[in-house]
């Protein structure tokens, strides 16, 4: 079950990885778009191809899911309704993703807010690009020939940035819990010198 994707991270420098959704030409949004529209078509299924490969190629991966830590059989996990269920809500983010493309204002504060959640439930940022790797495997098969180079890249691109914009809603969050733990009042203790022996 391998996948030739050469890395998530589009040709981009460093420096620069935030602006990567301002790289996309109005022909690869159109690209996006109409490859998605035949993605739907299999969402479901694309959706729990993408976690089972996950699953199989970083099997850290399970630690971050409660319900999947300690499922070893992959074979299992195809018919899981709670992969199934977790697959769908990673899909139709990825759908809301594709229609705010000209719209990045609201694309930005959808996976900003998505980072903070990842953050309440502990799932860090260095699993985030394994997702979108994983779903550039597991649509090829449904474009078929479709797939092209310059449609590859245009997902990468997209995928590095709204993991970009994530990372960014992650580390948000954790300062604002730091700064709750640091402002919450830890309990007051007695003063030794006015408490009775």
């Amino acid at each position: 079950m391998g996948c030739a994707i050469s890395g998530l991270a589009p040709k981009l420098p460093p420096e620069r990885k935030d602006e990567a959704v301002a790289h996309l030409s109005e022909e690869h949004i159109q690209m996006i778009r109409d490859s998605w529209k035949l993605i739907q078509e299999d969402i479901a299924k694309v959706g729990i191809i993408m976690f089972v490969r996950l699953f199989e190629t970083h099997p850290e991966c399970k630690d971050v899911f409660f319900l999947f830590r300690d499922v070893q059989d992959l074979e299992r996990l195809k018919t899981s309704r709670e992969l199934r269920a977790h697959g769908l809500r990673v899909m139709s983010f990825i759908e809301k993703s594709v229609a705010r493309l000209d719209q990045l204002e609201r694309l930005e504060v959808l996976a900003v807010e998505l980072g903070k959640s990842h953050h309440r439930y502990n799932a860090p940022p260095k699993y985030y690009s394994y997702v979108g790797a994983e779903f550039i495997c597991a649509v090829q098969p449904i474009l078929k020939d479709r797939w092209t180079p310059e449609l590859e890249e245009a997902w990468k691109t997209l995928f590095l940035f709204l993991t970009g914009l994530m990372k960014q809603g992650y580390q948000e969050e954790e300062k604002n819990q730091h700064q709750l733990q640091a402002t919450s009042s830890p309990k007051e203790r007695p003063d030794k010198r006015t408490t009775a022996v």
